[in-house]
């Protein structure tokens, strides 16, 4: 049943590689609900350059500064070119300061960890990933870790006011402060200060080497996770690894009043076009951004609807161990929105 609201002005980005498939899946399955959005569709990535030559035109940019939401799929970066890679763009670009992804285990995915819960908060515009490098002769090259008080607290922040906003009970700082003790351990100095203010949330540090190890261990102890770019990218996988496929995983790139939501795996284009890939992290997406949005029953209504196709069995790519393509995934989890709740 429509509703009678306005709709929703969306940015759309289908990206590259994978993006265009999994991306339409989600667009189906939130049209599904019944939910409005006026999709404001844009072309970004690798698929931009011949075009506009750029993989982000300041006109996508001003799409999302426009919307303040956005559904994009996985984005390739151009090796050996100028260009910069895509989605570092759009994150510094816009000030994206924190990469959320969720990793948790559904019912009906075989997987070593059960009852695995785990949010990634990741700070997304510093660290080694400003691509600041440089050659010192022609046999060496250096790369620049650049750490601030004003990026670790804003993304430090967010983690604690989301663990609070969402009833979790404990944050995990994860870095290597105990070597990098300058840039890490700025880190490390203002998530102490901060996690003063939240003495109902257990805090605790954690080199990053210790967490990936623990994470194998016993990855039900663990919560929110903060942490500085790189690691927060290796983690996140880790993460996805432990619940049965980083196609489970959902993602969001929050600003000040801006976000972007988009699955925590790649472009994949290696399976561009085949109908297999596991379209699951991208419409879990779309339910976060459902909730960004206000439409809360509808976005509960994905989530039902996934995990019982996750339950049944019946509809599950190869990377659950299934045969279904991503059509075929996807219409069952369509056919499922009828049904819940």
């Amino acid at each position: 049943m429509m509703s009678n609201q306005e709709p929703h002005r969306v940015t759309l980005i289908s990206g590259d590689g994978i993006g265009p498939e999994i991306v339409k899946s989600a667009q189906e399955v939130i049209e599904s609900t019944g939910v409005r959005i006026e999709w404001e569709e844009v072309k970004a990535g690798q698929c931009a350059i011949s075009e506009f030559g750029h993989p982000v035109p300041e006109s996508v940019l001003d799409s999302i500064k426009r919307t303040h939401a956005t559904l994009k799929g996985p984005m390739s970066n151009i090796r050996g070119t100028e260009f910069p890679g895509p989605n570092g763009y759009i994150r510094r670009t816009l000030g994206l300061y924190a990469n959320v992804r969720f990793a948790r285990s559904f019912a009906g995915v075989k997987t070593f960890y059960p009852n695995t819960d785990i949010v990634v908060v990741r700070e997304t515009t510093e660290d080694v990933y400003r691509g600041q490098e440089q050659m010192i002769g022609k046999d060496a090259a250096v790369a620049i870790k650049f750490i601030t008080r004003e990026g670790a607290r804003r993304v430090i922040s967010f983690a604690f006011d989301f663990a609070s906003r969402e009833n979790r009970e404990k944050v995990t700082v994860v870095l290597k402060a105990n070597v990098l003790r300058l840039t890490d351990g700025l880190f490390l100095e203002e998530a102490r200060s901060i996690s003063q203010n939240f003495p109902n949330i257990e805090f605790e540090e954690m080199n990053v080497d210790a967490q990936c190890l623990e994470l194998v261990r016993k990855p039900q102890e663990y919560d929110v996770l903060v942490m500085p770019n790189l690691y927060g990218d290796i983690i996140s996988d880790l993460a996805g690894g432990l619940v049965g496929s980083v196609g489970l995983c959902p993602g969001v790139n929050i600003g000040e009043d801006i976000s972007v939501f988009e699955a925590a795996h790649g472009s994949a284009p290696k399976y561009a076009g085949l109908n297999k890939v596991n379209p699951t992290a991208m419409i879990l997406s779309g339910a976060l951004m459902l909730e960004y949005l206000g439409e809360n029953d509808n976005a509960l209504k994905i989530r039902k609807a996934v995990s019982e196709v996750l339950v049944d069995g019946d509809y599950l790519t190869y990377d659950l161990g299934g045969t279904t393509s991503t059509t075929q995934m996807t219409g069952a989890i369509v056919n499922k929105i009828e049904t819940v709740l």
